[in-house]
């Protein structure tokens, strides 16, 4: 079993920037790839970003990659989701998901454990 607690989500201007972190406790995070996701007020839940189980290795949806990234620290177990240049459609909830493998994966069904979310809400 996962817990996943996310946090820093709050309201930014436009062009701004928020740094998400999601903190992991139970099995090993080392041994898991991560994944953020986020949905928007009548939208379906979208991928935003997903790291390997070593760092080594991310991906990005396109409407966000070159102003996103995702860093993570195993000593602390913690999966960070730094947002810059923000723009007001990156308006959502934020969620945290663990895999229980260690790939990277852009597609919910490949993550077991999720947190309970954070809004993020970027004003014009």
């Amino acid at each position: 079993q996962v817990q996943l607690v996310e946090s820093g989500g709050g309201l930014v201007q436009a062009g701004g920037s928020l740094r998400l972190s999601c903190a992991a406790s139970g099995r090993t995070f080392s041994n898991s790839g991560m994944g953020w996701f986020r949905q928007a007020p009548g939208k379906e839940r979208e991928f935003v970003a997903t790291i390997n189980w070593s760092g080594e290795i991310t991906y990005y949806a396109d409407s966000v990659r070159g102003r996103f990234t995702i860093p993570r620290d195993n000593a602390k177990n913690t999966v960070y989701l730094q947002m810059n240049s923000l723009k007001p459609e990156d308006t959502a909830v934020y969620y945290c998901a663990a895999s229980t493998r260690p790939y990277m994966s852009s597609y919910s069904n490949d993550y077991a454990y999720w947190g309970q979310g954070t809004q993020v809400t970027v004003s014009s």
